[in-house]
């Protein structure tokens, strides 16, 4: 018996000390990782910066080390990571171009992309190329691609070229079938984000919307890729009412779409040539990561880049999986803006907006702090895919509006979505009520019935009250009458190109556009731009544990399952945790 004891001890203290031994080689290893990634990049002379497009590209990534340990991570493209080593790219004498290596690439919004595009345009400014190879190329990344100075296919590649379509859908009579309604509340004739729940087909105001600005954006696309490839906008619409993307790849060469059909394996052989290369040279390479630590000169005064994107909400919300995508949670994001109007540092702030707006309550409180903050400094919005409905009302208030062309933008416009489950509890369920009440309003909100007529008048006077404040808000900051931007609101969506001419933006340009006109009205002749709020700290992720990281994780694969329905469900699920005014874009914006 004492040596079976000695043993089962012995084993015991060998696990808590392989335990141990792993743990402290775990931690050198995290803390290895730490330290190279803060270390200084130096780029070696003749390098290439390698744009890997594979994956969605989102407004800003987080970093996540505990998910990256564990192998739980999702494809995501930074938009601001990649437009920042492009920036340091054209700086830089030691690069001496742009490889893009295509994959099943896929954007947020086409400002998103367009904003990409712009940036590789001015690098080709500094003299330097930008070359593009891909197996095949979507319709986004064809776009995106169209800039460089040659384009690459693989023999037996594919380019999709099909123009553009906005296909909404309506849940309404499948919700009925379960004994299910939504109560609507709004204002605005074009405000059509309930449509999703309270109709069968598009509304004829929504229609004319949808259509001004798909339309407005292919023109763009159009426009853009004819001038790099020197193609006509006829023949680009021509390829794609011909289903281009079917051809023979043999064809794209003499289209003008690409300049030569290429083998992976012969793509360096191409690269080497333009970098006067022996063939036994090796191909000095850095990436987009590589190129954030590459040191910057942060001479001069501070600009204070804050992202705000994702829904905009009151509480931050999780879904059915654990923590959900980013979000504008008011309350956090009125105090951030509070510390920067309250910190000497920064001379300016640019607010750069990409969200469809969500709750009313949350866009207020983000429009208050950003009046006190323009009170202390100059405020510039930088817009991004959308800045639409709340988007728009936190933008307001800026001295300064910078918009791309082909921003969603405006929808001024509420609504308040009650849902109804009184017939799938009473009809479907067999469930029954009964009541006893002191006062006539007292059941008001009760799951056993519908809003009658007398309640939902209440609410529409409620719903009307806020739009009367959304719409003085957005006259006061754009120092226009009530009337005027009654004109121009009633929830229509606008692209940033149009908004400009009903000036509900200042000025078409990218985020560095937006940054150049925050030093011109704090009077800056030399400054640098930090970006906020900071990312998290990869020691918190790991004091937090897993399961954040497994929530994050298993949302994007329910994302990508579900696709355009995630949004919808999303907001179904969470309405009853969500104020009941809601400042909102209709969901199908990413349009295909």
């Amino acid at each position: 018996m004492k040596n079976f004891l000695l043993n089962v001890l012995a084993t015991v203290v060998g696990i808590i000390v392989f335990l141990l031994i792993v743990g402290i080689f775990g931690i050198m290893s995290i803390v290895g990782m730490v330290a190279s990634s803060d270390a200084t990049t130096k780029v070696k002379d003749n390098s290439v910066l390698v744009l890997n497009m594979n994956g969605n590209m989102e407004e800003r990534t987080e970093n996540d080390l505990v998910a990256t340990l564990s192998g739980m991570v999702d494809t995501s493209i930074s938009l601001e990571d990649i437009l920042n080593a492009v920036k340091k790219a054209k700086d830089n004498d030691n690069i001496k171009g742009i490889y893009i290596e295509m994959g099943m690439f896929s954007s947020n919004s086409p400002a998103s992309t367009q904003e990409l595009r712009d940036a590789l345009a001015d690098f080709k400014k500094s003299g330097k190329w930008i070359v593009a190879y891909g197996d095949q190329y979507t319709q986004s990344s064809y776009y995106l691609a169209s800039v460089a100075d040659k384009i690459w296919l693989n023999p037996y590649g594919m380019i999709d070229w099909h123009g553009l379509a906005a296909q909404p859908y309506y849940l309404k009579n499948l919700m009925e079938k379960y004994g299910v309604k939504v109560q609507l509340a709004k204002v605005g004739a074009y405000k059509s984000a309930p449509e999703t729940f309270t109709s069968d087909h598009m509304s004829d105001p929504n229609r004319k919307q949808v259509t001004a600005y798909i339309t407005g954006i292919w023109d763009t696309m159009l426009s853009n890729v004819a001038t790099t490839r020197k193609i006509s906008k006829e023949s680009l619409n021509a390829l794609a009412d011909g289903m281009v993307m079917l051809d023979d790849p043999q064809n794209y060469v003499q289209q003008k779409l690409v300049d030569k059909l290429l083998y992976s394996d012969e793509v360096k052989g191409e690269v080497k040539k333009l970098l006067q290369l022996d063939e036994k040279d090796d191909i000095r390479q850095i990436s987009v990561e590589q190129m954030q630590n590459v040191k910057e000169n942060h001479k001069g005064d501070q600009i204070a880049v804050y992202y705000a994107y994702g829904n905009i909400v009151d509480e931050k919300m999780e879904n059915i999986l654990g923590p959900t995508e980013h979000q504008i949670v008011g309350k956090d994001v009125s105090k951030d803006l509070e510390k920067l109007a309250n910190d000497d540092n920064v001379k300016a702030v640019v607010l750069r907006v990409n969200s469809g707006g969500g709750s009313a309550y949350a866009s207020e409180q983000i429009w208050h702090a950003m009046m006190n903050l323009k009170a202390k400094k100059p405020v510039v919005v930088s817009m991004g895919g959308m800045a639409a409905s709340g988007g728009y009302y936190i933008s307001c208030p800026a001295n300064w509006i910078v918009a791309e062309p082909t921003t969603l933008t405006g929808s001024i416009g509420i609504f308040g979505m009650f849902p109804d489950f009184s017939g799938l509890l009473t009809q479907k369920l067999g469930v029954k009520f009964d009541e006893v009440k002191t006062n006539k309003n007292a059941g008001f909100g009760t799951m056993a019935r519908p809003f009658n007529e007398e309640e939902m008048n209440y609410l529409n006077t409620y719903i009307e009250r806020g739009y009367q404040l959304f719409r003085k808000r957005v006259a006061d900051g754009r120092k226009q009458s009530v009337d005027a931007i009654e004109k121009i609101a009633q929830g229509h969506v606008w692209l940033g190109k149009d908004a400009l001419d009903i000036k509900l933006v200042d000025q078409l340009g990218s985020i560095d556009d937006a940054v150049k006109k925050a030093a011109q009205l704090a009077k800056l002749d030399e400054y640098h731009t930090s970006a906020y709020p900071g990312k998290g700290d990869i020691f918190e992720d790991l004091l937090q544990g897993t399961s954040a990281v497994s929530g994050n994780y298993l949302d994007a694969q329910m994302r990508t399952t579900l696709g355009e329905y995630y949004e919808p469900f999303m907001l179904l699920k969470n309405l009853n945790k969500q104020n009941a005014i809601q400042a909102r874009i209709p969901f199908y914006m990413n349009i295909r």
